[in-house]
């Protein structure tokens, strides 16, 4: 007798159909073995053939096929392969049975979220053992921030229901501390500051130590060493000279290095230097030879002043902080071609358009910025931090359309919450605290937008594109405001608010900056949606997880597509994971190639357009990474900064593939004698493919 039936695991009975069960164990195989899953079609034959046996007069359920299989897979040998099978099929029971006791039927958490959450946010007991789930983690949060309402009059119980929904939902998360402290003895919420760093070495090392504290806790630090004497200059009290700020930097990696961010992830750091420092040629070649400084990106603060320089190929001086004496004067382009060159050479320096982030600036008569957090979206005056939080943009499309109600009330939602966070935070420092409260700079972003455009049918490099993306932030932004707009009447502006940008325009304002797009690592994982604005890295690929073992990953939205326009099978997964990309793959539409482009697909030139996009309406700046091929030109980055200063960007990076041998996404670290494939680790999520690049917030 003929299978023709099989039972869900909710009790339907839905026609049977054997090919599913042979991606299954051709994906099995792949993974475990490296082998192209040939063997897949043999195993399915026999459990299809025992199925027929065992279960002649009654219908066979998912669970009996899933046994039959680990059952032939053992009796024909592959051992460690039915036991792979079993564990993966274990974890998806789990977040089975964790999205029934949710409620609700979001979030769809994968594999790899699963044990994300597990290695970096579930609370653990003493012997180190998980004591919370998912939801109890959402409930710790959701009730820790829901608090601060009672302060204000408001109804904690209401706003709890509220924030819990929208995080287990994936429909916002806040930045990885709060969900770490969030209802913790530690309590310290935000993601970014910046440390002020004197010329003196009492200022040094209270920089070293509250940046230790402040990593502890699962913050990212940015320091400005342009007030730092250069290289050999006089040191008066000791009769000495200088060592300069790349020397300093190697205490702060070192310090760094051994902290190792409390355990919850590693330290990130940013260093920045003005291009007028005397010691900014050995700054920019500072991260030449890998290992050195590898806890900082470091990023030249270049003003328009120089850029001028640099079009005109003319001179500057270069300034020596302690006495303000010009010291030297350099060819503007020579030191604008070494940047250029080296960041083709290693991915640093990034630029930080200095004068572009001032302009913006919400409160100059407070100070003036010259550093941000690690990877450069948000500018911080020192000693100020900001708590950051992403709305997942893949969750506001339905039925392929934008749902802009649904945006908003997600928006103001996000708004209340991360306002809550800084009432609600534990600051490491009192400076800190003061400066932060002074200010309440709030930094929400969204995740998901290749998403989004992926379910909306438009191309990531393509004009309608970048139109979604004004439309997008423009309108974020806006209703993000009304709301701080709103608190403000309601609760108090910001202390420095008649000292700000906004006296003129607003009766109140609650918060100084409200808009921020951050690189969203493990965040967006767990959400399961793609980086920030970030392209998909790849379509297909491998996943290192589970303790060593490896997932075959594909795209859910691509597999979706696959299976509804008939052209999925897992030989087709396997031939993409190759690079990660469709394009040239015979086997998908070429309407699907078109949609379905990578960080690598697209050229340079739509990587800084969609960042200048998006950075049109950003209160603070946009983190995004420029992905150029291993064989892209030192030409070729010189035109991505320029376009960056152009379309007034705040700040650029590049990473051109295969230039740091840390990095963290690897076409053909995988490989057998016959085949490669694109093999990421459990962490990254897209964008710069390094270990400080993506900086999970």
């Amino acid at each position: 007798m003929f299978i023709t039936k099989i039972r869900k695991r909710d009790g339907r009975v839905v026609d049977f159909d054997s090919s599913r069960i042979k991606d299954a164990i051709h994906r099995a195989f792949v993974a475990v073995e490296l082998e192209n899953g040939k063997r897949a079609e043999s195993v399915t034959e026999e459990v299809v053939r025992l199925l027929e046996e065992r279960f002649e007069k009654r219908v066979p359920s998912v669970e009996d096929a899933q046994d039959l299989v680990v059952e032939v897979l053992k009796k024909r040998g592959f051992g460690k392969v039915a036991g792979e099978y079993q564990v993966y099929r274990e974890k998806k029971e789990e977040i089975r049975r964790l999205r029934e006791k949710l409620g609700i039927e979001e979030p769809k958490l994968t594999v790899n979220a699963l044990e994300v959450l597990r290695k970096r946010y579930l609370l653990r007991d003493e012997e180190g053992r998980t004591v919370e789930t998912p939801a109890r983690m959402f409930t710790r949060v959701a009730k820790a921030i829901a608090k601060v309402d009672k302060e204000y009059g408001g109804n904690p119980k209401e706003s709890e229901k509220v924030f819990y929904e929208m995080m287990a939902r994936a429909e916002f998360l806040p930045n990885s501390p709060t969900l770490f402290n969030g209802g913790t003895a530690l309590g310290q919420l935000s993601a970014c500051f910046v440390l002020p760093v004197e010329d003196s070495l009492e200022s040094i090392f209270t920089a070293v130590k509250n940046m230790a504290l402040i990593e502890k806790s699962g913050g990212g630090v940015g320091f400005d060493f342009s007030k730092l004497r250069p290289k050999g200059d006089m040191v008066k009290s000791t009769k000495g000279v200088a060592s300069g700020p790349v020397s300093f930097m190697g205490v702060f990696d070192s310090a760094t290095e051994v902290i190792k961010a409390g355990g919850k992830r590693r330290g990130a750091m940013m260093g920045v230097l003005r291009a007028d420092h005397p010691d900014i040629v050995e700054f920019i070649t500072s991260k030449q030879k890998p290992g050195v400084l590898s806890n900082f990106n470091v990023s030249v603060a270049v003003t328009d002043d120089f850029m001028k320089k640099v079009e005109e190929d003319g001179e500057y001086w270069l300034t020596n902080p302690r006495n303000k004496e010009k010291v030297k004067r350099l060819k503007a382009k020579d030191v604008w071609s070494l940047m250029v060159k080296s960041a083709w050479e290693s991915g640093d320096p990034g630029v930080i358009l200095i004068d572009e982030i001032n302009r913006h600036n919400p409160i100059p008569e407070v100070g003036r910025i010259d550093s941000t957090n690690p990877c450069g979206e948000q500018p911080l005056l020192p000693y100020e931090s900001c708590n950051l939080g992403s709305v997942n943009l893949s969750r506001m499309v339905e039925n392929g359309k934008v749902n802009w109600e649904k945006l908003t009330e997600t928006v103001r939602n996000a708004v209340l919450f991360l306002d809550n966070v800084i009432d609600a935070n534990r600051f490491p420092l009192k400076q800190i605290e003061e400066m932060t409260k002074a200010n309440r700079k709030i930094g929400l972003g969204v995740m998901g937008f290749a998403d989004m455009l992926i379910k909306l049918g438009i191309p990531y490099d393509s004009e309608e594109a970048l139109k979604l993306a004004e439309r997008m932030m423009r309108f974020v932004t806006e209703e993000a405001r009304k709301r701080s707009v709103e608190l403000g009447e309601e609760r108090g502006s910001f202390p420095n608010f008649d000292r700000s940008i906004w006296k003129d325009k607003y009766q109140a304002m609650r918060n100084a900056t409200i808009t921020t797009i951050a690189p969203t690592g493990s965040i967006s994982i767990i959400a399961g949606c793609s980086s920030g604005i970030e392209p998909l890295f790849a379509v297909s690929f491998m996943r290192k997880v589970l303790e060593g073992t490896r997932l075959f990953e594909i795209n859910p939205l691509f597999e979706m597509t696959a299976k509804e326009r008939g052209f999925y099978s897992a030989g087709l997964l396997e031939e993409i994971a190759g690079t990660g990309s469709v394009q040239g793959i015979s086997g998908v539409p070429e309407d699907v190639r078109r949609v379905f482009v990578t960080a690598l697909d697209i050229s340079s030139e739509w990587h800084v357009k969609m960042q200048a996009a998006f950075q049109k309406y950003t209160d603070n700046a946009v983190s995004k990474t420029v992905n150029l091929p291993s064989n892209a030109r030192v030409g070729d980055v010189e035109k991505v900064f320029w376009l960056a200063y152009r379309l007034k960007c705040k700040g650029i990076t590049v990473y051109r593939y295969g230039s740091k041998p840390e990095q963290v996404l690897n076409i053909g670290e995988i490989r057998t004698e016959k085949r490669r494939f694109v093999a990421v680790e459990s962490e990254y999520a897209g964008g710069c493919p390094t270990k400080t690049c993506p900086f999970p917030n």
